[in-house]
């Protein structure tokens, strides 16, 4: 048994406790399950606190309405955490994705709490694009009668750092409705600050609401399950790493990897557009060239989440090091004075882009401190951003797999002076450990990346280097459930010989028929550098034609330039093919993406 699995069966339920508790929930209700959530959540945060039993009232209770707007899954588990903590509280809670709700419900809500991701430069995640146009536009109505707050979630390595919740928050306010709360915005490492605003909000939430609530403690969840999973972010599943194999070719500039993991006897389950989190452990050696570099001892104590561990432990396994915040920028250049860093503080473009291409040993390396400044391993780690796990397309359908999972990871790599760097997790899964190592991973379901529930609805695959990982997965979960709609795969690379990614496989279903078309678009084959992009606007005509029928479009990959120029191409189509205007064809293709025809996997 791996060292780490045995740690984590030590937390978990033996074979007797585990039977008994099945017994005791057998015969609840999902109501009462929903509430032993919110109940267990509360003994586990603080075991000496009693929580009162809940009694439901036949009284019809005010209702506290959670909503959220997610892209990845971080902003759906924040709201279901804090349904589960309301429920526990005895409040009604509704739960519901921005999706599933019409936007003039909105006038209906009462009391609201929203949790809200940003989705790639100030957009909202495609669940929430409904709702936040429709609060933004003229139709949207007064909301004087509306109490709420807004969790917002972000990065700050962006420019539009939760804009998504920050429009929310302020076209609330235009409207008329009240904060209960004020808004917070958070960071990629938001854990805390998140439990502190539900944990506020809640109080808030009761105090309006007691006066509105019978005598006895009502809870009740409409359309929600707050079930939480075994396995999460927070408390991931210790895997078994099966297979890390190299599949471009000798030749090329890309180090790509098929990377099996086995899941074991976790349970947990996902779907073809699902996503595996993965947590990493930062290299050892660049750990060790960090620390050499700041003359610190590697065996000093820091103290991390009330817990003390070695300066050199909580660099490899606590800390972002290969990933640089604008935050730690801004410490070491007032720390160092550097010129060059100082003039970076007053250019938000030019820091954000230096962050991106500068890890934390390289920022520390650049600015050297004067002789008569100090930084200790406390001070220093305290600049730091905590360590995040990282999200992986699905590669696989577990109708053929079963308890595997299997991911396509492109290892990140490059020359920084005379040194060579690889990314967090990436260079953790090529190089980090050894087949039949440990991995911590969880499963982040993605309702927003999913197959037509129709088999006969034809689909359209744009996925270039290892944007192709999820439809793999599409193909399988197709053949197994023996879906009879057509399949179009748009693949694009640097070269045929060296980048073509599963090659074999593709060839197999067209062969099969599986695959009804595939076109390529390898750049460097030719003197005119040809793109997913390009092929698209040569097979005007046929997409159109699919698009009229029912088709479904899927994007995944490069959000920075290939998304946008796939969506300007698939545009040009639809007002040429469609012999409709810019405006039209605009509405056209937001038409797709609100019935969930046009859907988009981009990082």
């Amino acid at each position: 048994m791996l060292p780490e699995q045995q740690k984590l069966n030590q937390t978990m339920l033996d074979t007797n406790q585990l039977a008994s508790f099945k017994q005791s929930i057998n015969d609840l209700s999902p109501l009462q399950l929903a509430w032993a959530s919110g109940y267990l959540a509360a003994k586990a945060e603080n075991p000496n606190t009693a929580v009162a039993p809940a009694v439901v009232s036949s009284a019809v209770a005010s209702t506290l309405t959670i909503l959220y707007g997610s892209q990845t899954g971080n902003a759906k588990g924040v709201a279901k955490s804090l349904a589960a903590l309301a429920a526990a509280e005895g409040l009604s809670v509704e739960l519901k994705s921005m999706g599933e709700i019409k936007p003039k419900a909105i006038k209906n809500i009462t009391h609201l709490l929203i949790v809200a991701s940003t989705n790639g430069e100030g957009e909202a995640p495609d669940d929430a694009i409904a709702l936040h146009e429709f609060l933004a536009s003229k139709k949207a109505p007064k909301l004087d009668h509306l109490q709420y707050s807004v969790l917002a979630l972000g990065d700050t390595s962006y420019e539009f750092f939760c804009q998504t919740g920050k429009d929310f928050d302020l076209n609330l306010e235009k409207l008329g409705a009240k904060r209960l709360a004020p808004r917070v915005d958070c960071d990629v490492d938001y854990d805390a600050d998140a439990k502190t605003w539900s944990t506020t909000v809640v109080k808030q939430a009761k105090e309006l609401l007691a006066s509105e609530v019978a005598t006895n403690n009502v809870v009740t969840l409409t359309n929600a399950t707050i079930a939480e999973d075994l396995y999460t972010k927070q408390s991931p599943y210790t895997a078994e790493l099966l297979l890390s194999q190299k599949i471009t070719g000798r030749d090329s500039a890309k180090d790509v990897r098929h990377v099996e993991i086995d899941l074991g006897e976790s349970g947990l389950t996902y779907q073809a557009g699902d996503a595996l989190g993965v947590w990493f452990e930062n290299s050892a050696s660049l750990v060790d060239e960090l620390i050499t570099e700041l003359a610190i001892d590697d065996q000093e104590q820091v103290t991390v989440a009330n817990e003390s561990v070695t300066i050199a432990e909580a660099l490899k396994t606590k800390f972002e090091i290969t990933q640089t915040s604008i935050q730690f920028i801004e410490f070491w250049a007032n720390k160092s004075q550097a010129k060059t860093l100082l003039d970076l503080l007053d250019d938000k473009a030019a820091l954000r882009e230096y962050a991106a291409n500068h890890q934390v040993v390289d920022v520390v390396k650049s600015a050297s401190l004067p002789n008569e400044t100090k930084v200790n391993a406390q001070e220093f780690i305290d600049a730091l951003r905590k360590i995040t796990p990282r999200l992986y397309s699905i590669a696989s359908s577990q109708s053929e797999v079963e308890e595997e999972v299997h991911l396509t990871v492109g290892l990140v790599q490059y020359e920084a002076g005379d040194a060579f760097r690889q990314g967090g997790a990436s260079g953790f899964l090529t190089n980090g450990i050894d087949e039949g190592g440990a991995v911590k991973v969880f499963v982040e379901h993605n309702d927003n990346f999913r197959l037509p529930a129709n088999n006969d609805t034809p689909v359209i695959m744009i996925g270039p280097g290892t944007g192709v990982a999820p439809f793999r997965a599409f193909m399988q979960e197709r053949e197994a459930t023996e879906a009879s709609g057509d399949n179009w795969l748009f693949f694009g690379d640097q070269t045929f010989t060296q980048d073509f990614l599963y090659q074999v496989e593709w060839q197999g279903y067209l062969k099969s028929g599986l695959l009804t078309k595939i076109d390529l678009a390898f750049s460097r084959d030719q003197a005119e550098k040809i793109y997913v992009q390009d092929r698209l606007l040569e097979n005007a005509d046929e997409i159109f034609a699919w698009l009229e029928r029912g088709a479904h479009i899927y994007v995944c990959g490069d959000m920075s330039r290939m998304a946008k120029d796939v969506e300007a191409a698939l545009l040009s189509i639809i007002a040429t093919k469609g012999q409709l205007s810019q405006e039209q064809a605009a509405e056209y293709l937001k038409d797709l993406r609100n019935a969930k025809r046009y859907q988009k996997d981009v990082y």
